[in-house]
């Protein structure tokens, strides 16, 4: 079974797994075509997370984050006049990008399981959408026409994504000849060539041509790592997240501090006020930890953070200690925009991945190396130029990520992996779809297509308001305005909220799966 936000993605994915490919194999068939058929949230000049469970294994994540470029220091900006790094552009493109290597070393761990197909047959639907032409969809054309100021002038983006100075019409078909021609020579040369042959060598020397800080020595160092997944028991259950650059800590706080509040408070609806009200509350409290402290692990373990304190059944305790079910917790925070897509693969042997991928925000950086046809992530643009923050600009840092991949396993042997894309929503739309789901016995679709909220910025959003689709009861609205809620009525399918998804393999081998419909995406199964 496959669920992608785009049914070319799904499609791409499902024929892998129909010719004996394993989830690995199509998830990376599905990455490579989302890359061309939805630009706008991801790109090959991006980042990938991952986790991958195999039955009677612990899960593994790989993190396939750049980091920041040797050229890239706050005395860079400093010398242009800068005192922030902008959100466009080719100072904005001041990281590596870690996706393809992501792709790298999760088909490492594919062959070891005894994965067999080429790299030329993974990308292959992605080169012929890439030279024969993809669908524009509306979204596409709704996140270009909002973002058209601060994108066309960006090196090489109207060439690729503009019709002259205009958006090109939804449900035509779009060309990308220059990325083609990298797919097929990844195709023919492999995937290393992206960041140690020829490639490199030429998407280097355009950044160099344009401006950038990226040169060629950074994309050399580029490397995935495997990592363990951060995890948390709740009842019923132990839930699996990314590791730090990640907000996957969040992830898991937000839902462990929920079910010690549902227990004491004996929230038995969903979508209630209290329901809803203790949700993001619990969003809030793993919020503050998340903004004081999640950067570079590297930097995280030099200064002694330890994670497992925040996990532990103390401090989640002092955390639902101090949600008043009554008020809301004064807000905001320093919100986190963010643009992104959520995939999910399950093959016939019980392996899943969970895997998410990003330019940071919608078309990143804006800027496409013409050479190559990559647009670049600006996900550096979120590092501080203030030397006394924890996330400061340093060469060879990773940036903080929104991105979290998510994964449960539950005691009565069912094995869940889902997500959102969306930047502060990823959190707040997992809580929603897995305690949907898990603890009040929604079906799967349901819980992904009932209504959604956000706290916060994300997905081109300029408010910080408390945001609810317009499908909530009234009442329940009313009662949150009433505890001090900043409350914001959006419509019903609102792409404010994310794009979610979710694949359960229950005990008895049948799968079932969720595709989103703010996406354009379906669930493919076989």
């Amino acid at each position: 079974m496959v669920t992608a936000p785009h049914h070319l993605a799904s499609n791409s994915a499902i024929t892998v797994l129909r010719e004996g490919g394993n989830a690995i194999e199509a998830m990376v068939a599905a990455a490579a075509t989302i890359a061309v058929v939805y630009p706008h949230m991801n790109a090959i000049g991006g980042d990938g997370f991952w986790i991958i469970s195999e039955p009677g294994k612990a899960p593994v994540g790989i993190d396939a984050c750049a980091r920041a470029a040797q050229l890239a220091t706050p005395a860079f900006y400093a010398a242009k006049g800068l005192q922030a790094i902008p959100g466009r552009g080719p100072l904005a493109a001041n990281t590596g990008t870690g996706a393809i290597s992501g792709w790298m070393q999760a088909l490492q761990l594919s062959a070891q399981a005894g994965g067999t197909l080429p790299v030329s047959r993974l990308l292959q639907d992605a080169c012929w959408y890439a030279q024969n032409g993809a669908p524009v969809t509306h979204s596409q054309v709704n996140f270009t026409t909002k973002f058209l100021s601060e994108l066309q002038d960006q090196p090489g983006f109207a060439t690729q994504f503009l019709d002259g100075t205009k958006v090109p019409r939804a449900e035509t078909l779009r060309k990308y000849p220059a990325l083609a021609q990298t797919l097929r020579t990844l195709s023919e040369k492999g995937l290393d060539d992206f960041y140690r042959g020829g490639l490199a060598q030429a998407m280097a020397a355009e950044h160099e041509r344009i401006g950038g800080p990226v040169r060629l020595t950074d994309l050399q160092a580029q490397q995935a790592r495997v990592v363990e997944p951060l995890s948390v028991r709740i009842a019923g259950a132990t839930l699996f997240n990314m590791t730090p650059p990640t907000q996957g800590l969040s992830s898991l706080q937000v839902l462990a501090i929920f079910d010690r509040l549902r227990k004491r408070h004996q929230i038995d609806e969903v979508d209630t006020y209290a329901y809803l009200h203790a949700l993001i509350e619990a969003t809030k409290q793993a919020f503050k930890v998340r903004n004081r402290h999640i950067t570079d692990p590297d930097v995280m373990a030099a200064r002694g953070s330890d994670l497992s304190h925040f996990l532990s059944d103390a401090f989640l305790d002092e955390c639902a200690d101090a949600v008043d079910m009554q008020k809301a917790l004064p807000w905001p925070e320093k919100p986190i925009p963010g643009d992104t897509i959520w995939m999910g693969t399950a093959d016939s042997s019980g392996r899943m991945v969970s895997y998410i991928q990003s330019v940071y925000w919608e078309f990143g950086s804006g800027v496409v190396l013409e050479d190559t046809g990559v647009l670049w992530q600006n996900r550096g643009s979120s590092f501080s130029l203030d030397a006394k923050s924890h996330n400061v600009l340093s060469p060879g840092k990773k940036p903080f990520h929104t991105l979290n991949p998510a994964h449960a396993r539950f005691d009565d042997g069912r094995h869940m992996v889902y997500g959102n894309m969306g930047g502060d929503g990823q959190p707040q739309s997992q809580s929603a779809v897995f305690s949907r789901y898990a603890m009040y016995g929604m079906g799967l679709q349901q819980a992904v297509s009932a209504p959604r909220w956000l706290l916060g910025k994300t997905w081109g959003q300029e408010t910080t308001t408390l945001k609810f689709e317009n499908r909530f009861a009234p009442q329940a609205l009313q009662q949150m305005r009433e505890a001090g809620h900043d409350v914001e009525i959006f419509p019903e399918y609102s792409d404010t909220m994310g794009h979610a998804g979710a694949i359960v393999r229950q005990a008895d081998g049948l799968f079932l799966g969720a595709a989103d419909p703010r996406s354009d995406g379906v669930v493919a199964g076989f």
